[in-house]
């Protein structure tokens, strides 16, 4: 009995012998990674500038061979039943495409954030190959989709393949999926501002040290490797732009309470849609991917300025007079189609089709003003692309992020205080609406599914980076008065330049930049509990407020 207990304790020993190793080996990781993080940042961002390039390149190449081939088909009718036979075959490969893949579904947003929230799991490869294709096929077929939802996905994949290449370890996987995301937006938008704060205020929802600096790097080298083929210029061409003046901002603010209604609707009704698709008993779920192909095939001859993301329809409202009426309609009929398009399940982004209908909403507003209030007509334009940030706020939730990345794709921060009230506006009209950010939507909605779950290791450590908010839980508190997550511990406070090795006495300051240590398995929960423990204080000020 003696020997038996004296073994459990030996067996004990050597357990927390190699589990004082882990940490050891993770904790020293850290300190002495950050160099190397950087080289590694580089080259992600510089392969998904290539990749996201190929991508565009192929998605313009396609569009113009389907552009071409609808005028043959307006010469010979047989030609029109050859079309939408091609468009079934084509409806067929992608259905094959999400039957072997389900992740590669939609904009792929929702996965990365699901990923980097340890509730998804991602098959790099897999999603690397068949977004890549799916995409291509999707979108050059004519579904209103944007190429900017896939940039972002391929991104995340190709981070999270050159750590699985480079045999890293967790600590760094995050980042490098982080920072290829940021570089599949900035390669995608020429926006690389835009692609860092997107990984801030949409990936992270906070704001860290390390994810800055690989995000930015990303970003940047990205975006670089993109304007060697596309140029310097911005992807919209709003060269006569001049700066609005001051008194008409108050149709600014009224624009943004617009778009912000308008924005809500579109996420309550992206979501009913998809309801619609998934439990429709008319329309089997096997055929509903039919349908966006079958419909792009009848708007190629009816409203071809529907088709796709809409990049070149933001080019004809800038230079073209449409009537008020057909704006209407050219706005109904994108916003039914994107639905539909999206609701499929066919992999492609919504970013650009929500900016076009944002653009759509603007001009119809200012031809308005124009007509019925005065307003000179130059400023339409004004009103276009203040009309597209507010739009993207409401609908993402992110006013940082769309008011830089719409400033970076116009060329011009001229029109930036414009844009930020707009969107302001939008952001607390679709709040007091009640409806929840699109890609939180629709990431619950993903893991409601079960699809691809996370697979997590209780022996693998990783390091969870948290900030201290000012009036949260833990701002003025000792570590020790504080109620952390089980089976984690506070390894490092970054304050400023100094990094401080905390103990049950260190007090919490806001803005303090914390590093946890958890096990694999219960770092989900943990960073629940963090982001309880940041936000709780603020309920109850509200509350009270």
């Amino acid at each position: 009995m003696a020997q038996q207990e004296k073994s459990n304790h030996e067996k004990l020993k050597d357990n927390n012998r190699q589990y004082d190793y882990k940490t050891h080996n993770v904790l020293h990781h850290w300190h002495n990674f950050k160099i190397r993080l950087v080289v590694e940042s580089l080259i992600v961002g510089i392969v998904t500038g290539f990749i996201v390039v190929l991508y565009r390149i192929l998605l313009d190449y396609v569009g113009y061979l389907a552009t071409k081939w609808v005028q043959l088909q307006k010469q010979n009718n047989i030609l029109i039943l050859i079309g939408f036979i091609m468009l079934i075959g084509i409806a067929k490969i992608i259905q094959i495409l999400i039957d072997k893949e389900p992740l590669i579904k939609g904009s792929g947003i929702p996965q990365v954030e699901g990923y980097l929230l340890r509730q998804i799991d991602m098959p790099w490869w897999k999603i690397l190959t068949m977004k890549f294709i799916g995409g291509i096929l999707s979108i050059g077929a004519g579904l209103s989709l944007g190429r900017e939802g896939p940039s972002i996905q391929l991104g995340s994949a190709i981070g999270k393949g050159i750590n699985k290449l480079f045999s890293r370890k967790k600590i760094e996987e995050k980042f490098l999926v982080t920072g290829g995301a940021s570089a599949g937006l900035a390669a995608a938008f020429n926006a690389p501002l835009a692609g860092v704060m997107f990984s801030l205020e949409e990936l992270h929802k906070n704001f860290s040290p390390m994810v800055l600096i690989t995000a930015l790097i990303a970003s940047i080298s990205g975006d670089f490797v993109s304007k060697q083929f596309f140029g310097i210029k911005p992807v919209f061409d709003f060269s006569g732009l001049i700066d609005l003046p001051m008194k008409y901002y108050h149709y600014v603010l009224v624009l943004g309470i617009i778009s912000g209604c308008l924005g809500a609707i579109y996420n309550i009704i992206l979501i009913k849609t998809q309801n619609w698709y998934n439990g429709n008993q008319i329309i089997l779920k096997k055929y509903k991917i039919y349908t966006p192909f079958l419909l792009a095939g009848i708007l190629s001859f009816v409203l071809p300025e529907v088709l796709r993301g809409g990049h070149s329809l933001i080019g004809k409202l800038i230079k073209s007079n449409y009537s008020i009426k057909f704006l209407i309609v050219l706005l109904i009929i994108k916003f039914a189609f994107t639905m539909f398009s999206y609701g499929s399940g066919s992999p492609g982004g919504i970013f650009l089709p929500l900016l076009v209908l944002g653009g759509i909403t603007g001009t119809i507003y200012g031809e308005i003003l124009v007509q019925y209030i005065g307003l000179p007509q130059e400023y339409v334009q004004n009103m276009i692309i203040i009309a597209m940030a507010a739009y993207f706020t409401a609908i993402v939730r992110a006013p940082i992020t769309g008011c830089i990345l719409i400033s970076e794709m116009t060329g011009s921060f001229h029109h930036f205080l414009a844009i930020a009230i707009a969107c302001i506006a939008s952001y607390v009209v679709a709040d007091l609406m009640k409806v929840d950010p699109i890609y939180e939507l629709l990431l619950e909605k993903l893991t409601a599914k079960k699809e691809s779950l996370f697979k997590s290791n209780s022996k693998v450590k990783v390091l969870i980076e948290t900030t201290v908010r000012l009036g949260s839980t833990m701002d003025g508190k000792e570590i020790r008065q504080v109620s952390w997550p089980c089976n984690s511990l506070v390894v490092s406070i970054q304050r400023g330049k100094n990094e401080i090795i905390p103990n049950g006495k260190t007090k919490l300051l806001a803005g303090d930049n914390l590093i946890l240590l958890a096990n694999e398995d219960n770092a989900m929960k943990a960073r629940n509990i963090l982001s309880e423990l940041s936000e709780d204080c603020q309920k109850i000020a509200l509350n009270e407020w």
